[in-house]
């Protein structure tokens, strides 16, 4: 029998499965969620929740010593100042947070938020030891104009030209924004063209892109994810609605992991 945690080791790229709460939860129903959790755990891929600001502490306090990481929805573009509202990459920083989301459609749609913005908050994130989430994808005009490959390039191009080098930290999570919430979701093949798609572009600029890990998020449930997790570009989710049920989300982090074997198992014959 394959020792999961050997595996894990020889893997390029551990899987990622997070959950974004997005403006979700109370304080007892949190706490449920948590326990159930940790009491599924511990989990093989590497799994964490980004909550809203206000349970932060509360979500750091349940999660401490799992395994399980925690993280924020987003950040200030901006260190610190007369910005009423914000929150910044070092106040995240000081609760612990391992990530944050950046550039989320929901942001980029209802915020306003440019990719320059998008790019300038994964700097600063950075900059305070954060591993950045950023979210990129095309609109559902977009994508039935067949405009999905220049969108996305376009949005991760001013990531790249901002990080440089240090573009090589960052996390990038491909969500199709006709998939978010609607209960559609792209087809693996669909899903692992516009990985492909970004993994080149990330090489150009990065000797270090194999080793990077892209997610998939949109509409990704427990019975979809591991066909979508065995795409050879696809490294785990971006988990929305699903990761609000501790069963639902925890069988998406075993599919993950569950992937990533069966992907070492078939390279190696």
């Amino acid at each position: 029998m394959v020792n999961p945690s050997s595996v894990v080791a020889a893997l390029p790229r551990r899987p990622l499965v997070v959950g974004n709460w997005k403006m979700n939860g109370s304080r007892v129903a949190n706490g449920e969620l948590l326990a159930a959790l940790r009491s599924a755990g511990p989990f093989d891929a590497e799994v964490a929740v980004c909550c809203p600001f206000p349970y932060l502490p509360d979500v750091a306090l349940s999660l401490q010593g799992s395994g399980i990481g925690w993280g924020a929805q987003d950040c200030s573009s901006h260190e610190s100042g007369a910005y009423t509202g914000e929150v910044s990459a070092g106040m995240l920083a000081e609760f612990g947070c391992r990530y944050v989301i950046v550039g989320h459609s929901e942001r980029r749609v209802h915020h306003g938020e440019s990719d320059q913005v998008v790019a300038d908050k994964a700097r600063i994130a950075l900059s305070h030891g954060l591993t950045p989430i950023v979210c990129v994808g095309e609109s559902d005009a977009e994508y039935e104009g067949g405009l999905t490959e220049s969108v996305v390039k376009r949005q991760l191009s001013a990531v790249v030209h901002t990080l440089g080098h240090c573009v090589s930290q960052i996390v990038v999570a491909y969500e199709p924004v006709w998939a978010i919430g609607t209960g559609k979701t792209a087809l693996p093949e669909q899903a692992q063209a516009v990985h492909a798609v970004l993994r080149a572009q990330l090489a150009a600029a990065s000797t270090r892109a194999a080793e990077m890990r892209l997610l998939y998020g949109g509409s990704v449930t427990a019975s979809n994810a591991q066909a979508m997790f065995l795409q050879p570009d696809i490294d785990g989710g971006l988990v929305g609605g699903a990761s609000l049920k501790a069963s639902e989300f925890s069988a998406t982090c075993r599919a993950a992991m569950a992937a990533a074997l069966e992907s070492s198992g078939k390279s190696k014959k």
